[in-house]
């Protein structure tokens, strides 16, 4: 039987034990009431340990952190400043891992606190602004709690039935928003150059923030787009209300967009509420490789911080700073490569830290996070640089003629040393 509660009459140590793991709905699904009831009553209760992949709330910081152990996949979103503190235990993940992680109990889950929107007439929730991992932990965990906010839209898609959830609180509070990036003339020009890749009938991958907003902007005459992602933001709504967004053209999922996490504002939120248009799925279905090779015109967007001159990209750590993360990127860059109509973008600025920094790079300061067998396109401001294919000699050369012009007579030397030895 489920226990209704008010955020009020929360007590916490009723329903948890010393040393439990708890699983949060992340991003945009963060169920901020839970997270701030934990980060106030987590230290009484004692040795708790929360994971999270990715949060935009900045209810986490270094002082929080001593109510619980709090792990990511990334330093993503408001977390960079945990790791700066070492307030925040970085797991190496790609998001479609963590479910599949959770449900082998290789990452723990004891406790699972999600957010959801109100119950429909046949008592299911929707996931809301987040499905991707939610299910996997909800299945695994001892304990369900769930945030029921009626300000959550209810979204087609993946359903968590009343009867799994062992204690209901009951909100109303607007849910995370995340505000469109401005978008500047850097981003504007990496857009111009990815926009050539997206022909009719393309179905797009992409996250949020500057660049992938400035993309969707100069779509607006193509055609018959489709969309099957792992987030989605704002950007979206616009291509639908011009009646370009329609999914006509998938081989799969016709006239439905496939998302796992709406990150974005109300504006987005409302759109999707009721929209048959759209459906949430978890990352079993967005992130699978099976189902990404049956969309034949899969054009994939993800972001690096730094590549090299051989293809490597490092999206994760910049020197000693942890910056971002995995994410999906490994997933969507292998399917956007291989799809025969598509294309797999790779896009950064060409610098960094005031154009004092080169983001093309002799030697990665930081991990590889999607290896150079796997990259297809990368995109700066001067241009894209096509590497499937190309000998490490070529790819050298095309790195960097889209690198920042004060940087390419340096670079240009180790390209010479690579073409000399061929590798």
């Amino acid at each position: 039987m489920t226990t209704k509660l008010a955020a009020s009459e929360l007590d916490l140590s009723r329903f948890l034990k010393p040393g439990d793991r708890v699983v949060f709905g992340q991003a945009c699904g963060e169920p901020t009431t839970l997270v701030e009831a934990l980060i106030e009553q987590g230290e009484a209760i004692g040795g708790l340990h929360a994971f999270i992949a990715t949060s935009f709330s900045g209810l986490f910081t270094p002082e929080s952190a001593r109510s619980f152990r709090l792990s990511s996949m990334g330093a993503i979103g408001a977390l960079r400043s945990m790791t700066k503190a070492n307030a925040l235990d970085v797991i190496p993940v790609h998001v479609s891992q963590v479910a599949c992680l959770i449900e082998a109990g290789i990452m723990p889950c004891d406790v699972a606190m999600i957010q959801v929107s109100q119950a429909d007439a046949q008592g299911n929730h929707s996931c809301g602004l987040i499905s991707d991992y939610v299910r996997a932990a909800l299945d695994k965990a001892r304990l369900v709690i769930a945030e029921v906010n009626e300000q959550v839209p209810y979204v087609p898609g993946e359903t968590i039935p009343g009867a799994l959830i062992d204690v209901a609180v009951h909100v109303s509070r607007a849910p995370v928003e995340v505000a469109p990036a401005k978008i500047g003339p850097t981003d504007e020009a990496i857009a111009r150059h990815c926009a050539e890749f997206i022909g009719n009938g393309a179905v797009l991958q992409t996250g949020v923030g500057a660049v992938p907003d400035a993309i969707l902007r100069l779509l607006h005459d193509r055609k018959d787009l489709g969309v099957h992602s792992g987030m989605l933001g704002d950007g979206l709504v616009d291509l639908a209300e011009a009646g370009v967004l329609t999914n006509a053209r998938k081989e799969i999922d016709k006239g439905v967009s496939i998302n796992g996490a709406l990150i974005g504002t109300r504006r987005l939120y409302d759109w999707a509420a009721n929209n048959p248009a759209i459906r949430m799925t978890p990352t079993s279905y967005t992130h699978d490789a099976g189902t990404l090779s049956r969309l034949s015109r899969l054009v994939t967007i993800n972001s690096a911080l730094e590549v090299d001159l051989t293809g490597q990209v490092n999206a994760e750590q910049s020197g000693a700073s942890y910056l971002g993360g995995t994410g999906g990127q490994v997933d969507f860059v292998r399917a956007g490569a291989r799809s025969p109509g598509g294309a797999s973008l790779m896009v950064l600025g060409s610098t960094a830290k005031g154009g004092s920094l080169s983001k093309i790079v002799t030697a990665l300061s930081g991990p590889v996070t999607t290896a150079r067998t796997e990259v297809d396109v990368i995109v700066t401001e001067y241009g894209a640089a096509r590497l499937k294919g190309q000998s490490l000699a070529e790819r050298a050369k095309r790195l960097v003629a889209i690198a920042h012009p004060d940087f390419r007579e340096d670079l240009s030397r180790t390209a010479h040393e690579i073409e000399k030895r061929g590798f």
